[in-house]
């Protein structure tokens, strides 16, 4: 089986191809950007599986981040995800962005639990918390940094993602006894396309995961009013 994983949940685009049972993708290609998604995710992605043998035709399935992250990254990669898919007539997987990042170290086979924190900003952050078998111990919400902390217990604990450094801080007040996972603050595409192999398709749609309202908001309806005649 062949799959396509795309990123696009985080400060990054991300796409590679790889097939069931191999190490390496056989192509690969990530472009760190804040802004711009839209425009940069279709070039990419269409360099990516022009670089597989076979290009689309080969493709099996499609695998995407499906957050928590960014509101205009995950619409985006999600979007150009379906449409491969129903281009293609295969399957599209919505891969969990805390699972991506989890997947390597739970992959390690330490003891004691996975923490996965992505900072979402005025000191909360987009948390969950697998066990060592890689179950969900906690299911991804969107919580303070002292809360986060206070659900990880005595410890150990290995920490990974973008927010890892703000529940360092905190845990050392707290006494729980942590361990930050070297490298570890970006998402490796490769374990997105390793879960969306393993995913069962009927149960890991590609639906958005938001766990927190958009920063934006469209101004008051007042200020849309026309004036008096």
């Amino acid at each position: 089986m062949r799959i396509l994983a795309i990123d696009t949940a985080l400060p990054a685009i991300s796409a590679c191809v790889l097939d069931e049972g191999a190490e390496s993708p056989e192509s690969i290609e990530t472009i760190a950007m804040e802004r711009g998604h839209a425009e940069a995710l279709l070039p990419l992605i269409d360099r990516v599986v022009a670089a597989a043998e076979g290009g689309f035709a080969s493709l099996d399935r499609v695998a995407v981040t499906a957050g928590p992250g960014s509101f205009t990254g995950l619409r985006v990669g999600i979007a150009a995800a379906r449409a491969i898919g129903l281009a293609c007539k295969i399957p599209v997987i919505g891969v969990s962005t805390l699972a991506a990042l989890a997947a390597p170290l739970i992959l390690e086979q330490k003891p004691g639990l996975t923490a996965v924190a992505i900072n979402a900003r005025h000191g909360n952050v987009f948390f969950a918390v697998f066990g060592a078998d890689g179950r969900a111990m906690l299911a991804p919400r969107i919580v303070p940094v002292r809360e986060a902390v206070r659900s990880l217990g005595a410890g150990p604990v290995r920490l990974a993602g973008s927010g890892a450094a703000l529940l360092a801080i905190e845990a050392s007040v707290a006494g729980t006894q942590i361990e930050i996972a070297p490298g570890n603050t970006g998402l490796d595409i490769v374990f997105v396309a390793k879960l969306g192999l393993l995913a069962d398709p009927a149960l890991a749609p590609p639906r958005p995961l938001y766990l927190k309202a958009p920063d934006a908001k469209a101004p008051e309806a007042a200020q849309f009013q026309p004036a008096p005649p």
